[in-house]
């Protein structure tokens, strides 16, 4: 692949993440700060990017897969999805702003994989190439979070706004890049089974893979509250710069990320997942105690830990996958896991975070942090139990700690 070539597909990736940075980090700080929405509709409003999760894969799979070049499919996507989600950030009442939210995302969801899926289908060796280009998304993510915290447009719909403007570019950008026909022809195969084939769903009947996939399910409740309640949490005791500060986790991801081939030679795939739910207990303890005071060490403790977080279980966690499924399967296999995970995982999550969130709460501008952040935090500490008394795969131990490991990063 040419230098234009890297270039164009990395400001496509750039301006992908870009565009759910920019409006999803600060979505619930505008609606508990500003619109005075209780816990649990910010905490159900954020969860409208799990449906489009769960949607995305039988998207991209019944329909993108077979009846339009991926390109004309992304600008389609972005550029209605950025009308919409203009819409939506006019909106103060609940029921139409979590309407255009959802529909919102319903668009915008399906494009993660599909700005993928163009950029392989571009590529010699993916193995090699992917990684450099598919880096530009974080960056995008990390530039959306300085800015607006520079800003200091936080609390107000500006990043919805900015977001959307983004996404119209973004789609009339799509419309440069290189054709991508589909691949499938529309008579083809049909149904659920061309999404999920039924050996891609026999491999959850396997002990160590059934396990694994009930633990990515699980981790995904207490990792909601995270991504949906950090910046409400740390605007409202005081720390300034919130979504610029929140960056450090997605730099973090990248250092992470050249680690991993060294982890997985010294702790093997089991304590690999087990150092990520591990990480997941220990942030939302700092989170608990940590202060913009003396103790404003454990608030940056606790973001920096996105690395190890993320990384050391939901990369380790793909390639498993990788490793576990036939060649064959692995996309059916990892887009089953994603469905668990970014899906229902993350859609059961947004809503007990949202009810734990409002349980403790004095009015929409006070709360009890501590009890919500270590709710998570003992809920994480036994799903990491289980997860270690019950989990054993020797074969994929083996073929991994002999595989040499391509990083792939994602915020």
């Amino acid at each position: 692949m040419n230098l234009t070539m890297r270039g164009r597909l990395g400001l496509m990736m750039f301006l992908e993440y870009f565009i759910w940075g920019g409006w999803y980090v600060t979505f619930t700080t505008w609606l508990s700060h500003t619109l005075n929405f209780s816990g649990t509709q910010a905490g159900i409003a954020a969860g409208a990017t799990t449906i489009g999760a769960m949607v995305s894969p039988f998207f991209v799979g019944l329909i993108a897969d077979r009846f339009f070049a991926t390109q004309r499919l992304l600008a389609a996507l972005h550029i209605v999805g950025g009308v919409v989600l203009y819409l939506a950030s006019r909106q103060t009442g609940f029921t139409p702003l979590y309407s255009l939210v959802l529909i919102y995302c319903l668009c915008y969801m399906p494009t993660m994989a599909l700005t993928n899926s163009l950029a392989f289908r571009q590529m010699r060796d993916p193995q090699t190439e992917f990684g450099p280009i598919r880096v530009m998304g974080t960056a995008g993510w990390i530039v959306a979070g300085l800015a607006i915290g520079y800003l200091k447009i936080e609390s107000t719909a500006v990043p919805m706004e900015i977001a959307a403007a983004c996404s119209v570019l973004m789609g009339l950008y799509c419309l440069t890049l290189p054709d991508t026909p589909p691949l499938r022809h529309a008579e083809g195969q049909t149904g659920l089974a061309s999404v999920f084939p039924l050996e891609a769903v026999k491999l959850l009947g396997e002990r160590s893979m059934a396990i694994f996939a009930i633990a990515s399910f699980l981790i995904c409740i207490p990792l909601q509250f995270y991504y949906a309640f950090t910046n409400p949490f740390l605007n409202e005791i005081g720390v300034t710069n919130a979504a610029g500060k929140m960056t450090g986790g997605q730099i973090s991801e990248l250092l992470c990320m050249l680690l991993i081939p060294w982890f997985f030679r010294r702790l093997g795939v089991k304590y690999m997942l087990v150092a990520g739910m591990t990480a997941w207990a220990l942030r939302y303890v700092l989170f608990a105690y940590g202060d913009p005071g003396p103790r404003v060490w454990m608030l940056w403790a606790g973001i920096v830990m996105h690395g190890i977080c993320y990384d050391f279980f939901f990369v380790t966690g793909q390639i498993y996958i990788d490793r576990k499924a036939s060649k064959a399967l692995r996309a059916a296999a990892q887009g089953l896991i994603t469905f668990l995970t970014y899906g229902a995982g993350m859609f059961v999550g947004s809503w007990l975070s949202g009810a734990v969130v409002q349980h403790y709460s004095a009015s929409s501008s006070a709360h009890d942090w501590r009890s919500i952040w270590l709710f998570p935090a003992v809920a994480s500490a036994v799903i990491l139990v289980l997860f270690l008394l019950t989990f054993s795969d020797r074969k994929v131990e083996a073929s991994v700690a002999q595989a040499s490991l391509a990083p792939e990063t994602i915020p």
